[in-house]
This record gives C-alpha cells, structure tokens and sequence, in this order.
C-alpha cells in the first residue's frame, strides 16, 4: 500500500515537473540593457515591457509608438530620445537626462521621474497621470503643457495638474 502511495506521488510529481518548462517559455526573460551604447538605435514600434535600460546612453535613440510599459531607465542619457507615442506606464525615468527629447503624445501614467533632467522636451499631448515629479519639474513642464493625449482622451495640463 504505501509503496503504490509512493509510485502515484512520484508519478504526480515527475508530471507536475516536466510542464514547468513549457510554462516558463511562453514567458520569456525581460531584456537588459544595462549599461549600453545604443545611441541613435531603432526601437520603434516594438514591445519592450519591463526592460532595463538602466545607465544606458540612449542619445538620440528611437523608440517611437513602442510599448515600455514597466521598463526602467534609471540615471541613462536620453538626450534627443524619441518617445513620441510611447507607452511608458509604470516606467521608471528617475534621474534621466532627457534634454531636447520628444515626449509627444506618450502615456506616462505612474511613471516616476524623480530628479530627472526635463530641460527643452516637447510634452505635447503627453499624459502624466498619477506620475511622480519633483515640484520643480511640475513647474517647469507646466509652463508649456498643451494637447491631449490621443490614446488617453486626458489633457496634457490636467495630468500634471497646472493650475
């Protein structure tokens, strides 16, 4: 009795295994790109949830209309980036450089941007609901806030909440 206990355990066992593979393919690793050259690189258009761009030179890199929901950017140098109608929800740009980069009309619900350099972006139509921003750089983007999202319906002014 115990020995068929034993051999219907094992058998559950080896067939509960042997499906941990499959499930972990349709899955696949988050990209990393920590600590890269990819200045003036093309990543328009593609699906780059949650990867990591973290001290990357991003200068003048294109990622245009691409989902980046939950990537993170920390401390890179995003000078000139194109991000225009990008999906930054959830990303994290905190200590960014992002002089002279385009953020028309991307989504950057929930994302943070503490303590990022925001100096000569055009956030036309950008939304920044429920983003975490210095006061300062509320301030600053308030100052020329203009258009509405086309994906979200929400007016640049009011996600960052001008007065």
């Amino acid at each position: 009795m115990i020995f068929r206990q034993l051999t219907a355990f094992l058998f559950a066992l080896i067939l509960c295994c042997s499906a941990l593979p499959a499930q972990a393919l349709k899955y696949p690793p988050p990209l990393s790109f920590t600590n890269a050259a990819l200045t003036g690189k093309d990543f328009s258009g593609q699906t780059l949830r949650v990867a990591e761009f973290s001290s990357a030179n991003l200068e003048w890199t294109n990622f245009a209309n691409a989902d980046l929901r939950g990537a993170v950017f920390s401390t890179s140098i995003m000078t000139g980036a194109n991000l225009h109608a990008a999906d930054l929800t959830n990303a994290m740009l905190d200590q960014a450089i992002l002089t002279d980069a385009d953020l028309s009309d991307a989504v950057l619900v929930q994302a943070i941007l503490l303590r990022s350099i925001i100096n000569g972006v055009n956030i036309t139509g950008a939304d920044f609901t429920d983003a975490l921003l210095d006061g300062a750089q509320i301030r600053q983007l308030c100052q020329q806030a203009s258009g509405v999202n086309s994906k979200t319906g929400v007016v640049t002014r009011d996600s960052l909440g001008c007065r």
